[in-house]
């Protein structure tokens, strides 16, 4: 009789915990059709269907009943056997987190975690650099722990976690001659904008290709590099801003600025943690990219699939 794949265990695990083969491959970073793959062969290997599709979910057979305390059990020792070696006690950890985000970033996470940080893991450190076109090389080196950002150009090697869905929102002064509460299309191609160049990221290069493809035209007047002056340049003067929904948000609270809907249709994005498969098992970097992802505005975070 063939053996028992340990993979097959945490994916039984996981649907018999979800009801769902898609949730299941979601929470172990596998694509739906590897834990599909897994589940036919637990099939074949138990000789019962296990899981059966109904519109509550994958309800488990008698057999997976039997089952399920045991699989848990062997899954749970061989977690414990994988970490019982290389625990990470935040209360008494000493030790410095370096990741690279946007200033965006830094103002939607930043805060957060150090709140967090002072109260549960005081003798934890953060350090914190630019997304820019080195930033893979120096995640693949160790150099740096972890990549809070939209970095499609990430290869194999690296794994990637949702955090929160992300899209466009308009920032003008509240004293705009021209804006009210809404923005016309015509308006926005009429205006003048206040463009941001960021290097490393790809969620403005991706709004100004959506731009360009929809075949809409704006007037720049100023390009920056990163968010830092954005708000108040566009809070004291009659430029237009296109910038992530969180940092309007964020910033109408402290700038003379309203914020409104894109007047066109724009695609949203996916805001991830990145880290090198070289951390993935690495006690404190799991720690911290749990951290991380309890601390984010949804709940409904789920790993995505290894690139590995």
């Amino acid at each position: 009789m063939a053996s028992i794949d340990l993979e097959w265990i945490a994916v039984f695990d996981e649907i018999y915990s979800t009801l769902s083969v898609t949730r299941a491959a979601d929470k172990l970073g596998m694509t739906q059709g590897a834990a599909s793959t897994a589940l036919s062969r637990l099939r074949t290997y138990y000789s019962d269907p296990l899981f059966v599709r109904t519109s509550r979910g994958m309800l488990p057979t008698p057999r997976a009943d039997e089952l399920q305390p045991v699989l848990h059990q062997v899954r749970e020792n061989l977690e414990m056997a994988r970490t019982g070696s290389a625990c990470f006690d935040p209360a008494s950890a000493q030790r410095v987190f370096r990741l690279c985000m946007t200033d965006l970033g830094e103002i939607s996470l930043l805060p957060r975690l150090l709140n967090y940080l002072q109260s549960r893991a005081p003798g934890i450190r953060i350090e914190t650099e630019k997304i820019n076109s080195d930033s893979p090389r120096r995640l693949e080196d160790a150099a740096l722990d972890l990549a809070v950002g939209h970095m499609p150009q990430l290869e194999a090697g690296f794994y990637q976690q949702a955090l929160f869905q992300q899209d466009f929102q308009c920032i003008v002064s509240v004293s705009h001659p021209r804006i009210g509460k809404r923005l016309s299309k015509a308006a926005y191609c009429e205006e003048r904008h206040v463009e941001v160049s960021t290097h490393g990221t790809g969620h403005m290069a991706m709004l100004e290709a959506a731009l360009t493809c929809a075949g809409i035209g704006r007037h720049v007047a100023l390009r920056v590099p990163s968010f830092l002056a954005v708000a108040q340049i566009v809070a004291e003067t009659e430029l237009v801003a296109t910038v992530p929904r969180y940092y309007a948000l964020a910033m109408q609270s402290r700038e003379s600025i309203r914020h409104m809907d894109v007047p066109y249709v724009l695609p949203a994005y996916t805001v991830h943690q990145y880290w090198h498969g070289r951390v993935h098992r690495d006690a404190g970097n799991v720690w911290l990219r749990k951290t991380i992802a309890d601390l984010m505005p949804t709940a409904v975070i789920h790993p995505l699939a290894s690139r590995r």
